[in-house]
């Protein structure tokens, strides 16, 4: 049983402290298993991302999904887990993703997307074609001629659990505010 607290301004104090408290473990918990902010450095996603933007991850998306061609994800970059790289999936577990004559080709057809205008002249020390392994995907940034992505060894196809999350939204700078593509 518990007892009721006579004094009221004890009253309202322990009430305040135990919302306080309980907005604290619900901010925690819904950023260690549903939302992580991102920050943005450099310019391989660009235009999509820019340097100095920061972004909402949604962990949910990929904890409880599955993760799409065309989905930006962040993930930690290999050689250095404290950091983390985004990149957009272009290539599933399955899929045979090509380089031929400064082009992306997926499963025999051409890439087509927003950033396939230029000729890629940066093809990466991977050897193409490269299938995506099972429970993995194949990453590019937007700015496919300045990206650190699959096509480098020390990148390489990346694990769905090395998957952070799923950009959702940008929330700096505020006049770029929304739903990112």
């Amino acid at each position: 049983m518990v007892k009721r607290i006579a004094n009221p301004v004890v009253r309202s104090l322990v009430e305040w402290v135990l919302a306080i408290g309980l907005a604290v473990i619900l901010f925690f918990v819904l950023r260690m298993f549903l939302f992580r902010v991102a920050h943005v450095s450099g310019f391989s996603m660009m235009p999509t991302l820019s340097d100095g933007d920061r972004v909402i991850l949604n962990r949910a998306a990929v904890v409880f999904g599955t993760t799409r061609v065309g989905d930006i994800v962040a993930f930690p970059y290999p050689n250095n887990p404290s950091e983390y790289y985004i990149k957009r999936v272009i290539g599933v577990s399955g899929d045979v993703v090509d380089l031929i004559n400064g082009s992306f080709y997926v499963n025999g057809a051409p890439l087509v997307d927003a950033f396939s205008y230029d000729a890629i002249w940066s093809t990466g020390n991977v050897s193409f074609p490269v299938t995506v392994e099972e429970g993995h995907v194949f990453v590019l940034g937007d700015n496919r001629n300045s990206s650190k992505d699959s096509r480098y060894t020390t990148v390489g196809t990346i694990s769905n659990h090395d998957i952070l999350g799923r950009v959702l939204i940008r929330v700096w700078p505020i006049d770029s505010f929304g739903q990112v593509e």
